[in-house]
């Protein structure tokens, strides 16, 4: 059964409210009175659901990472082609773009204010992340499935490809999700591909 705004809890709603504020203001101008005023409650019960800013901005960072290796896990283990794999995680990336508020916190710049141990574990699961994919690329570059580039740069091309969705895409677009998988993910596999 899919989440309503009813059916949410006050720590959901404090975290979507913070991923707006942290995106509209950005994280360092984001106050916790911002964030109380956000959810109507008074600064002193939002303690009560959590406890700081950054706990918030740990949450949707780390929530996130788990999310695509979770995926990323699934993708390795699949048969079919490369370019099969690549599209799974384009299609990873674009739904995320257009279904998840607080997914624009952590793949844009606010994961940057993440304080010690913390700002160097999510780096390593990004790193994580972007050297499997770029292993992918490699192997559809080795099977003549995709034209002989340099992975990196491929790589960091889809990523910039699908960034602008987290700023461009609102709900109700007449263009949906489905819509954009399919011609987003296309434009780029063409790309990608032999020539």
């Amino acid at each position: 059964m899919p989440t309503t705004e009813k059916n949410k809890t006050k720590k959901q709603l404090i975290r979507e409210a913070a991923a707006r504020l942290f995106r509209d203001k950005g994280y360092p101008a984001t106050s916790m009175r911002d964030l109380a005023d956000a959810v109507q409650l008074r600064a002193s019960s939002l303690y009560n659901h959590i406890s700081s800013k950054e706990e918030i901005l740990k949450d949707i960072c780390f929530g996130n990472a788990q999310r695509f290796l979770a995926v990323m896990e699934e993708v390795e283990q699949m048969e079919g082609s490369v370019t099969e794999k690549v599209m799974a995680l384009l299609r990873l990336h674009i739904r995320t773009a257009t279904e998840d508020l607080t997914s624009v916190t952590a793949f844009n710049d606010e994961w940057r204010h993440l304080t010690e141990p913390h700002l160097s574990e999510f780096k390593a699961l990004r790193k994580n992340y972007e050297g499997r994919f770029q292993a992918i690329i490699e192997e559809g570059i080795r099977s003549g499935e995709f034209q002989a580039v340099e992975p990196a740069i491929a790589l960091h091309t889809l990523f910039s490809a699908v960034r602008w969705l987290y700023d461009w895409y609102k709900p109700g677009k007449k263009i949906t999700a489905e819509v954009l998988e399919e011609q987003v993910g296309g434009l780029l596999m063409k790309g990608l591909g032999r020539k």
